[in-house]
């Protein structure tokens, strides 16, 4: 495939480079078609409200009604929503988008009566039920999901009460959304080519990349800079967040919000902790990463705006055309068996993937669908290591979601956050050592290490450490404790400090990182890509050194969906969260791909 020099248009990209939505509907008149049917059966819905108890059969018709409208509902939104994205100028699927929006909204609040109205219901009633209907016992493990709620179920005036004060609640986490996205206005610096560039959010991360040590610096300053100036807004939102989360949890009568927060998942709230101390009692290694940093940057001073810039330079032999990709993608991926395999294949084939950069396009990239149709794929391609690994960690997904939704029914076709990111992030860890087996070269092993032990670093080190932050400021507040600027500044401080020992100088502004995080608005959501990426170090682990046995287990894990709770699904394909292994497994790879690193780089 011949990659394009410039953006452009979308009638201009080759059919073979876009996906193909003409599986969902064939054409924008049936999509109205079956659109103007989900709305009818949407005010259908109705007909179900009062008699849920009524007999085990009219149980079971409402619970099927719900999935055919779920199911058809999401066809009609994912066809709008990827025809927008793959052109959001494009006025007709601006409408389209809009109009599934609204719809969905609707159908969601005309299937809102089903789970408190199954609350209502004595456990004694739906379990003979169940024991009545063999179809009904498919719908079993959702229907103890929903039971399991009941302790921390309100009077129906108290939740209707809660619901409505939904809006004032989440006050704090909008404001601090338009505050950091929309009115926040950072300074100009000088470029690495004497260019005066802005900086935004997006450039922020390339300029701490930059090979120049002054713009890294000038970005740093200017950004957290920016931040130390309305640090007592920020405290006020973030505050206002954590009293609601804290306040939820007390009126739903949990211990505290993290209790509330890995409760619908039903996680143990030793995972979370479990993952604190583990990685706490191994940051050690992080520290020894940052000593190594020093020495091959070779400053006086390292210092925080020095930890994102690569150590090792961009090598040619790296670039990968589409067309190289998926071969890569095929033979990286062999480990995990015929089935796999002919998943992938199957996906390039028949073109699941929509891949040129065009005009309007969304950017970035992701694994869309649902339950019924393929699992798509958007990407913006270009011919480097990192699309490279974007199409490895994307077609995880994929190939997780095809195998859950051809196995499970309709009702288990999804799979819960804490699981969502394992099976691409095992992708990327087989991609790892596949690169590192095929090129011999130290210098493109060192490339390939580089990008290991950074990914390591962002997303269990720099994630475990926003976790322990988050967890500490809901216990000040539930203690009483008034959550300052000064108060936030020096806790967030002292927990980087920690994390980063003392090779690293631990500027001022670093402390005012807390202001700019969005996931300290996500009430404990943060720890599960840490989680997630232990799982899949652990996994990638099993597959390779144990091959058939731990695939056969890893692709039990992939058509699991939600048929079962998402700690026991990965202890069926031998990975426990529940205990520290998993993690410190994960932190032993860390070490065996670091000291490669320094072996390498002590030759230089």
């Amino acid at each position: 495939m011949k990659m394009a020099t410039k953006v452009v248009l979308r009638t201009e990209v080759p059919v073979e480079d876009t996906w193909d939505l003409t599986t969902i509907f064939t054409s924008d008149e049936s999509w109205e078609s079956e659109f103007k049917a989900v709305q009818q059966l949407t005010d259908e819905a109705v007909r179900f409200k009062g008699t849920l108890a009524e007999s085990a059969d009219q149980l079971l018709s409402a619970l099927q009604f719900s999935d055919e409208l779920v199911v058809r509902l999401s066809k009609v939104y994912v066809y709008a929503s990827m025809k927008h994205d793959q052109d959001t100028g494009n006025t007709v699927y601006q409408a389209l988008n809009s109009r599934a929006e609204s719809l969905a909204s609707k159908a969601s609040a005309a299937l809102s009566f089903m789970e408190p109205e199954l609350l209502a219901v004595a456990d004694e009633t739906i379990a003979t039920y169940v024991y009545e209907s063999a179809q009904l016992r498919v719908y079993a493990h959702e229907l103890e999901k929903i039971t399991n709620k009941r302790a921390h179920t309100l009077s129906d005036k108290e939740e209707a009460l809660l619901a409505k004060a939904g809006e004032v609640l989440n006050a704090s986490q909008n404001t601090f959304g338009i505050l950091n996205n929309a009115d926040l206005r950072f300074p100009s610096i000088e470029d690495e080519n004497g260019e005066t560039v802005e900086i935004t959010h997006g450039l922020y991360g390339p300029l701490l990349e930059s090979k120049d040590r002054r713009v890294r610096r000038d970005a740093f300053q200017n950004v957290y800079q920016t931040y130390k100036a309305l640090l007592n807004t920020f405290a006020s939102t973030l505050t206002g967040q954590i009293k609601e989360d804290n306040f939820r949890a007390e009126v739903k009568q949990f211990t505290d919000a993290r209790e509330a927060a890995v409760f619908s998942n039903n996680i143990p709230q030793t995972v979370h902790q479990t993952l604190l101390e583990t990685v706490g009692n191994n940051v050690d290694l992080l520290h020894r990463y940052v000593r190594l940093r020093k020495q091959v940057l070779a400053v006086d001073e390292l210092h925080v705006y020095d930890l994102y810039t690569p150590l090792v330079a961009d090598v040619d032999e790296l670039s990968f055309t589409y067309e190289e990709a998926k071969a890569v993608t095929i033979a990286a991926l062999a480990p995990l068996g015929e089935e796999y395999v002919s998943i992938l294949k199957e996906g390039f084939d028949k073109r699941w993937v929509d891949v040129v950069e065009n005009k309007g396009k969304r950017s970035g990239a992701y694994s869309g669908g649902s339950y019924g149709t393929n699992p798509f794929i958007l990407l913006n391609w270009h011919d480097t290591l990192d699309n490279l690994y974007t199409l490895v960690h994307e077609f995880g997904h994929s190939v997780h979601s095809y195998l859950t939704r051809n196995n499970q029914p309709a009702v288990y076709g999804d799979y819960t956050i804490f699981l969502a990111e394992i099976a691409s992030t095992t992708n990327e860890n087989l991609l790892t050592d596949y690169l590192l087996k095929t090129y011999e070269d130290e210098k493109i092993q060192a490339y390939i290490i580089n990008h290991f032990l950074d990914g390591f670093k962002g997303t269990v080190f720099r994630q475990t450490q926003f976790a322990e932050f988050e967890h500490e400021i809901h216990l000040a507040d539930q203690a009483g404790k008034a959550l300052t600027a000064e108060f936030l500044t020096e806790l967030y401080y002292g927990i980087n400090k920690k994390y980063y020992g003392d090779t690293l100088v631990h500027d001022e502004e670093i402390g005012y990182e807390w202001a700019r995080i969005p996931h300290f608005y996500y009430n404990y959501y943060v720890y599960q890509y840490a989680t997630g990426f232990s799982a899949a170090s652990a996994l990638a682990q099993h597959i390779l050194t144990e091959g058939e046995p731990a695939v056969a287990r890893y692709l039990t894990f992939l058509k699991a969906g939600n048929s079962d709770y998402p700690i026991d699904v990965l202890k069926a394909a031998g990975v426990d969260m529940t205990t520290a292994k998993p993690i410190e497994d994960a932190l032993k790879v860390f070490e065996t791909r670091l000291s490669e690193f320094e072996e390498i780089m002590a030759k230089k």
